[in-house]
């Protein structure tokens, strides 16, 4: 097994969290670099000293950070799972600026810096036409990504994304209760329509260092060469429940 060196962004959220600590614990990873907005509230659990973060306030200049981080830690993995709600931005266009331009600027500055794997957590349905304001964005944004060339694209679709977040999503609160029962009474009666985040993040872990879940797989030529592996819900399910 080959020790490797990942950056992750976006490590804050609800699935980038459970990518960190999940990256944090591989044995197959050396280092792991985090670019946040500020401290996190509560320490990491690194028991290896793995992880090397870099705070910086202003993420309008992440994209030209980002190239120093990954060429100190010598990472060719980037994992984003960069992305805001609506009320939390209080506007489409300030949303907009996070999910779709902050995380192009930041794969752009990946390739750029030669990271050669870079793992996109989207949403289900994205579609760059689709009527649905939110879905046309992700769909927009996937095929941005597509198209920079990385060796290997992997964008993930997952449904509801079920755990526990440090602000309340009020609108979402009765789904994940309805998720947590129907997961009670039948796990396969949740998973088909949502997911857990540590699901979701073992799934884009997984495919980032294990060469062999890409057999078989189902990929598409990238615009500028690569392989593109839009991953839905079945296959993260698939990839992503813990091995008994």
């Amino acid at each position: 097994m080959t020790a490797t060196s990942a950056a992750v962004v976006g490590s804050t959220g609800l699935v980038g969290s459970h990518i960190l600590s999940q990256l944090l614990a591989h044995p197959q990873i050396s280092t792991v670099a985090t670019l946040l907005r500020r401290s996190p509230p509560q320490p990491i659990a690194d028991p290896s000293n793995k992880l090397r973060t870099t705070v910086s306030p202003s993420n309008e200049t992440w994209a030209s950070e980002l190239p120093g981080i990954l060429s100190s830690t010598s990472s060719h993995i980037l994992f984003s799972g960069l992305g805001t709600t609506l009320a939390a931005a209080g506007s489409a266009e300030a949303r907009r600026k996070v999910d779709f331009d902050l995380n192009l600027a930041v794969a752009k500055a990946a390739k750029a810096a030669g990271v050669t794997t870079y793992v996109l957590i989207s949403s289900g349905g994205a579609h760059a036409q689709s009527m649905v304001g939110y879905a046309a964005m992700k769909g927009e944004l996937e095929d941005e990504v597509s198209a920079l060339g990385f060796e290997k694209c992997v964008l993930l679709r997952p449904g509801l994304i079920v755990g526990e977040r440090e602000s309340k999503r009020t609108l979402e609160q009765p789904l994940h209760s309805v998720a947590n029962f129907m997961g009670w009474l039948s796990p396969a009666m949740k998973n088909c329509w949502a997911q857990d985040a540590g699901t979701i993040a073992r799934a884009a872990v997984r495919a980032a260092l294990e060469e062999d879940v890409w057999t078989g797989r189902q990929t598409k030529e990238g615009k500028n060469g690569g392989k593109v592996w839009v991953m839905g819900q079945a296959e993260i399910v698939e990839l992503g429940l813990e091995k008994k």
